[in-house]
């Protein structure tokens, strides 16, 4: 299986947004429209400047993402940190989801990051297997 997993750019915007737009509708996401590609590239160059972002292809094309962001906002929480992925529904189920995790988690560590938290909300059979 070809898979690469790298940081995202904001070139990964247009590509992003078609993954996320599958989720909008759900929910997944806790927002009722999809953000523009200006407000999506803003969201990316914040969460930046503290958080990996990470994006993964499969045989050079754009499958899924995931990121971390700040867990809460108190001083004591600068140890957390949550974790947000989103695949292209083709890509569910393949061991994608489990790869960008354990990258982000590596990439945390190294930052000194001590608890991640993922959530799932239901219904969302295949992120509770």
């Amino acid at each position: 299986m070809d898979i690469k997993v790298r940081l995202a750019g904001t070139g990964d915007v247009p590509q992003l947004l078609k993954i996320y737009e599958q989720y909008i509708d759900t929910p997944i996401t806790f927002e009722y429209t999809l953000p523009t590609r200006q407000d999506f590239t803003k969201r990316i160059l914040s969460l930046t400047k503290d958080y990996p972002y990470l994006v993964c292809e499969k045989q050079g094309r754009l499958v899924g993402y995931a990121y971390a962001h700040r867990h809460m906002e108190r001083e004591a929480y600068q140890w957390n940190a949550e974790l947000s992925i989103y695949l292209g529904r083709p890509y569910t189920s393949q061991g994608i989801g489990k790869r960008l995790y354990c990258a982000l988690i590596e990439l945390l560590e190294k930052q000194g990051v001590k608890n991640v938290y993922g959530g799932v909300t239901l219904p969302n059979v295949k992120s509770c297997i």
